[in-house]
């Protein structure tokens, strides 16, 4: 069985529609791995849920970059380097060592001539901090639940089948959107056979 539709934009309120849609077709939701989306951890409390190690990762380079110049920043990469290799319990003690080592450096402000009168000079970097911080009950689950076998990454999705037909997409290009539609429809109907 396949559930698909489309829509405008990526919304909770899309998230709820299908999460109700696959619930009246018999189907129950044993777990969720989601790619960090606002929101999402509050639609499907109750569920295990498990953020997407790739995506944290992507966060961290969106603020950090790839090659970061500050110790502070070094170090936290290098702890999120962890992931998948240790469980809940030791990553947030790197954190909270990471905190502690580096605590006044996040916190350092400039002056400016904003209402507030200053802003953090690391933003990014307390970004960076407050993202794991956040999703670190998330980052785990599927240490917690192993009888459930969730992947600690959406990559089976992303980079097996969606891009597969983000490919198929891109040759075809030139169509229109009715016959964009047809081979989406045609794909996802032929993966479930």
């Amino acid at each position: 069985m396949i559930s698909y539709r489309f829509i405008q934009t990526e919304s909770i309120r899309e998230y709820h529609l299908i999460r109700e849609e696959i619930k009246n077709l018999g189907f129950e939701v044993q777990a969720i791995v989601t790619d960090g989306k606002p929101g999402l951890f509050g639609l499907f409390e109750g569920i295990p849920q498990q953020m997407c190690h790739f995506h944290q990762q992507a966060i961290l380079t969106r603020y950090l970059t790839r090659n970061p110049k500050l110790q502070a920043s070094i170090d936290l990469r290098r702890i999120a380097s962890y992931l998948g290799r240790v469980n809940q319990e030791r990553f947030a003690c790197l954190l909270q060592a990471w905190h502690k080592r580096h605590e006044a450096f996040p916190d350092e402000k400039v002056e400016d001539d904003s209402k507030r009168g200053w802003h953090y000079k690391h933003k990014r970097l307390r970004s960076a901090y407050r993202s794991l911080q956040r999703h670190l009950p998330h980052l785990f689950t599927y240490q917690k639940h192993p009888h459930l076998k969730i992947p600690n990454t959406t990559n089976a999705l992303d980079g097996g089948i969606f891009s597969y037909l983000k490919n198929l997409l891109v040759v075809h290009r030139g169509i229109g959107i009715d016959l964009k539609k047809k081979l989406i429809i045609d794909f996802l109907e032929n993966q479930v056979k």
